[in-house]
């Protein structure tokens, strides 16, 4: 199933710098889910889009490949360059960011959508799968940014954009999932480290993270889930728009929720969002 093309178009808080036409937008784990919608959004208006991911044949479970998204970004109006990319390989990181200023020139924002997730206790995960999750989620959003930052600092409005949390440190986000929980706070902890080490170079670095469940593929797989209580993926598109498009100067080293950014653009009704708009929609994780 297609994912969903942004439902609001425009809000009125974005600012002046949200003309993405021949902007060139690298995204990691954009096959499906939450970085295809994002890729959708920019492609919109014209963007260039990088689909780096590791889908080339279709999964079981899972729809989509890189070559599946490329044709739905071209069709929304963007330009897409699908790189078969594991971001766990600093060889294969480098090879598509060089493909990338081959094609497009340029790298203006990077969105670290990739991750790797097991809702697992201690003794119910094995080492592989601590490793897969800190080699995605931590070693690969800090290789791909570093493989990036060159070119980023070139650009005349540079973001990252990393799909993390805010850090809570309340045990109860540790105590079923310590592994994962580790690993996805690597995440955030890069934002804090890059937003500061890079603020004097007009690069934004922030996160953002949705306030509620995200209708995905991955989601409809968890049992017990009621993936009619969440929102369409296009909601975290809205408010990565309007992340990207704020001055990189000025906008730094936050920790944004999706449904609070679109509030501060003016809007109220998040009800056209919901898989079922009847249903009360769930929580995300580590959101007291």
């Amino acid at each position: 199933m297609k994912e969903k093309i942004s439902k609001n178009l425009s809000h009125t808080g974005v600012d002046i710098l949200s003309n993405f036409k021949n902007k060139t937008i690298f995204i990691t784990g954009a096959t499906r889910g939450i970085g295809k919608a994002i890729a959708l959004k920019f492609a919109e208006e014209g963007a260039n889009i990088v689909i780096a991911a590791k889908t080339v044949k279709p999964h079981p479970k899972l729809p989509g490949t890189i070559f599946d998204a490329a044709e739905e970004i071209e069709s929304a109006g963007g330009k897409a360059l699908p790189i078969r990319t594991d971001i766990r390989d600093e060889n294969q990181i480098n090879d598509a960011v060089q493909q990338t200023i081959d094609k497009f020139g340029s790298i203006d924002a990077l969105v670290n959508n990739a991750s790797a997730i097991s809702l697992t206790g201690t003794l119910e995960t094995p080492m592989k799968k601590f490793d897969l999750m800190f080699g995605i989620n931590v070693r690969g959003t800090y290789a791909v940014s570093q493989a990036c930052l060159p070119y980023l600092l070139k650009s005349n409005n540079p973001h990252i954009l990393n799909i993390a949390s805010p850090i809570n440190l309340n045990p109860k986000w540790f105590q079923e999932y310590t592994a994962y929980t580790i690993a996805k706070y690597g995440m955030s902890m890069c934002v804090i480290g890059m937003s500061e080490e890079f603020k004097n170079d007009g690069l934004a670095v922030n996160a953002l993270w949705p306030k509620t469940i995200i209708d995905t593929a991955a989601l409809r797989l968890v049992p017990g889930v009621d993936s009619e209580a969440s929102r369409d993926a296009s909601i975290m598109a809205d408010a990565a728009y309007s992340i990207l498009s704020k001055d990189s100067k000025t906008c730094s080293g936050n920790f944004f929720l999706d449904e609070e950014v679109l509030v501060s653009d003016g809007v109220t009704d998040f009800s056209n969002y919901m898989v079922n708009p009847n249903k009360t929609p769930i929580p995300d994780l580590f959101l007291d």
